[in-house]
C-alpha cells in the first residue's frame, strides 16, 4: 500500500521533516538486515486518538533487539513518548499506522564487526486502511499454502520482530501474489501450519478456536494475543495447538490476525472453500469485539488504549 508522507519522523531523539529523515547507503541493518522495528496502530475513540497496546509492541521491540543484542540507545518510556509525539505534531486525528524502528547504522563493515556500529532509532507515523485490500474485512480473502516453509529453530529466532526475518515472508507472499492469491501461509519445519507472511492465523471447528503455537515457528503476535483474550472473555475455548495442513481445508471458519491485518476472514484455501465462503459468524462476533474496543461498545478492561494529547505542538526540528 503507499505511504502517505506526514510533516515529520522522530529520527534519534529529534522531530526532522519526512524528506529528510535518511540514513547512509553503507548502514549495517541495510546489509545484514540488522533492524527490529513493530507495526502499531492508533485509532480514532469516543475519548480521542488512542494508540493500541504501546507498552506491549515497545516491549516486544526490546525483546526482539536483546535477542539479536541490538543495544536500543534510548528507554522504553523515550519510545513510547516519540510514538505518542508523531501521532499529535502529524495531526493524525483520525488514527495512524506507526512504525518504530531500531537499526544498526553506519560504522564498520562486515556481518559482526569488532566495533558495533551505532544504533540509529527512528519513529514514522502515516494514516493506512486496509492492509489485505478494502472489502477484506467482510468479504475475506483468497489464500495458498506456500511452497516455502518458515524458518526452523536454532536457524532465526521466529519471536523476534526482525527485518532479516521477513526475507521469509517476502518469499511467501510473492509467490502467493504471483499465483493469484492475495496472501500466502508458510507452514513449520514439521510440516504443520505456521502463519501467513506478515499474519497470525486462526482456525475454527465445531466452534473450538485453534491457533498455532509458539514452538510452530510463529511471531507472538499483538493481536494474536488480543483475540485470544477477547475469545475466552466471550467464553470460547482457544487451543494454542498443532495444526495439521489439512485441517485449514475443513474448517468452519478461518482468518488472519495482525496489526496491518487486524482480524481478516479466509474465504479459500488453495482454492478450496472455507465454510461458506465468506466471513462466518465467530469471526465475526470477534471482529465486533475488537473494533469495539475504539467505539467504546467493548470496554477497555484490559487499558489497552493510551491515549495521545493532540495538543502537542512539533519542537525544534532537527536539520
Amino acid at each position: 500500500m503507499p505511504i502517505q508522507a506526514t510533516p515529520y519522523i522522530w529520527f534519534n531523539g529529534k522531530l526532522v521533516p519526512w524528506e529528510k529523515a535518511t540514513v547512509h547507503v553503507l548502514s549495517h541493518a541495510l546489509h545484514y538486515g540488522s533492524s527490529v522495528f513493530e507495526g502499531v496502530r492508533a485509532y480514532a475513540t469516543p475519548k480521542g486518538v488512542a494508540i493500541f497496546r504501546l507498552a506491549d509492541h515497545t516491549r516486544r521491540l526490546y525483546d526482539s533487539a536483546k535477542i539479536y543484542r541490538i543495544n536500543v540507545p534510548f528507554t522504553p518510556e523515550q519510545l513510547n513518548a516519540a510514538q505518542r509525539e508523531v501521532v499529535a505534531v502529524n495531526g493524525l486525528k483520525n488514527g495512524a499506522y506507526l512504525r518504530p524502528v531500531a537499526f544498526r547504522g553506519y560504522g564498520e563493515i562486515g556481518v559482526a564487526p569488532k566495533i558495533d556500529p551505532p544504533v540509529d532509532v527512528a519513529v514514522a507515523a502515516w494514516e493506512w486502511g486496509k492492509y489485505l485490500g478494502a472489502d477484506s474485512e467482510a468479504e475475506g480473502v483468497d489464500v495458498c499454502i506456500s511452497s516455502w516453509q518458515r524458518v526452523a529453530p536454532n536457524t532465526l529466532p521466529a519471536m523476534a520482530k526482525a527485518a532479516g526475518n521477513y526475507l521469509s515472508s517476502q518469499l511467501i507472499s510473492m509467490e502467493a501474489k504471483r499465483l493469484g492469491f492475495v496472501e500466502g501461509i508458510g507452514l513449520a519445519p514439521d510440516g504443520t501450519v505456521s502463519e501467513g507472511a506478515g499474519e497470525n492465523l486462526f482456525l475454527i471447528r465445531d466452534g473450538v478456536i485453534h491457533t498455532p503455537g509458539f514452538a510452530h515457528s510463529v511471531l507472538g503476535g499483538i493481536t494474536r494475543d488480543t483475540v485470544i483474550k477477547l475469545a475466552r472473555d466471550m467464553g470460547y475455548e482457544v487451543r494454542e495447538t498443532s495444526i495439521p495442513r489439512e485441517m485449514l481445508y475443513i474448517a468452519d471458519e478461518l482468518f488472519f490476525t495482525g496489526t496491518a491485518a487486524e482480524i481478516t476472514p479466509i474465504r479459500s484455501v488453495d482454492r478450496i472453500t472455507v465454510g461458506a465462503g465468506r466471513r462466518g459468524p465467530v469471526t465475526e462476533k470477534l471482529q465486533k469485539a475488537f473494533f469495539g474496543l475504539f467505539t467504546g461498545a467493548t470496554p477497555d478492561k484490559y487499558n489497552w488504549l493510551d491515549l495521545v494529547d493532540m495538543s502537542a505542538t512539533p519542537r525544534a526540528v532537527g536539520a
